[in-house]
This record gives structure tokens, sequence and C-alpha cells, in this order.
């Protein structure tokens, strides 16, 4: 699926990568990730996509957030919104689509490949452009979930489809509640 000497991107849709890993049981580890794509292909940029909640006194996706920036991603980063929905339940809505459309619809043109990270159907019409310019794509995402993390029209659209549970022993590591069990356990 991966060439040596192609240029590839990674977009990935943070909150959507967040949910299909979580639903799979494991975490990311961005580190592993990162190498894992730098070993496939000549890796051009990285961007991860968040929204982040300005007003709160401490988020708890900021440390990832640091740390993604000065570990070589490129981080995309906007307000997200607070509401209280017709329930009476509180929500935050931030979308990064269009984000990640445009940065990936301006990089094609040096790109031979791009991974998105995301099972989001809304980035079909997005991979048919890439491709019409010549770039593969590979979308990373599951169908191990239930119900699925992907949209099957995404999903058929992408050059290739890699379940991200086949990738949980190359770029995972256990949820935080598992290790600090297993943790707490060794110690015992």
């Amino acid at each position: 699926m991966f060439y040596k000497d192609e240029r590839l991107a990674l977009f990935i849709d943070g909150s959507n990568l967040y949910a299909a890993a979580k639903a799979l049981g494991f975490d990311i580890d961005y580190k592993l990730l990162r190498q894992e794509f730098e070993r496939r292909g000549k890796l051009v940029r990285a961007f991860y996509y968040t929204a982040l909640l300005e007003n709160d006194e401490y988020s708890p996706i900021r440390p990832l957030v640091d740390w993604l920036h000065y570990n070589g991603y490129s981080m995309v980063t906007k307000p997200a919104k607070e509401f209280t929905d017709a329930s009476g339940r509180r929500k935050i809505k931030g979308n990064m689509d269009i984000d990640l459309a445009v940065n990936a619809m301006e990089l094609a043109p040096r790109l031979d490949h791009a991974v998105l990270f995301s099972g989001d159907g809304d980035f079909r019409p997005l991979v048919e452009a890439l491709q019409r310019m010549g770039v593969r794509v590979s979308v990373v995402s599951s169908i191990r979930t239930q119900p699925a993390m992907i949209a099957d029209e995404l999903r058929r659209q992408a050059d290739n489809f890699i379940e991200l549970d086949a990738l949980r022993d190359v770029i995972g590591r256990p949820p935080r509640e598992n290790r600090e069990a297993n943790e707490t356990s060794v110690q015992a």
C-alpha cells in the first residue's frame, strides 16, 4: 500500500481518531504513529485537528496538544462552542472538517499519498477530489467497532482502508485506566 519514495501527509481528525481508539480499547501513542508513517514513506507533514474549550481553566486535551506541537505535528485548533441542548445537556461543538479539507487541497500538489485518520463520511468528496489530483488516499478508521466508526461511502471511495485495530500493536498502548490498574497490581 505504501512506497518508500512517495511523499505522504497525515490528516488526523483528533476527536474521530480518539473515539475509534477508545471504542477499540486502546490509546494512540503519537510518537509511534509518526515513526510508523515515517518508515512507510517520506512524511511531508502530520496535521492534527482539534477544537479546544478556551474558557476552561484546564483542558484535558491541552497536554496532548502541547506535546504534539513540540514533537513534529502541525496543530490546527480553534475554539469549541459550548451550548445546552433541548434536553438541558451541556454539549460541545467544534467541527474541523473544513480546516482539514483546505489543508489537504493546498498540500495535494506536493503529495503522492494522503492518509486520513477519520471515518466521517463528510470527507468522501475530499477523498474524491484528492484522487482526481493524482493523490492516493488511505483512510484509517474501524469497522470492528459496534457500530462501525467509518462511513461505508468513505471506505469505498478510499484507495486503501486501514483497520485501526490492525495498527494496535504498532501505534497503541493500553488505555490510561488499564495502565494505572496494571501498575497498581504490579506494585502490590
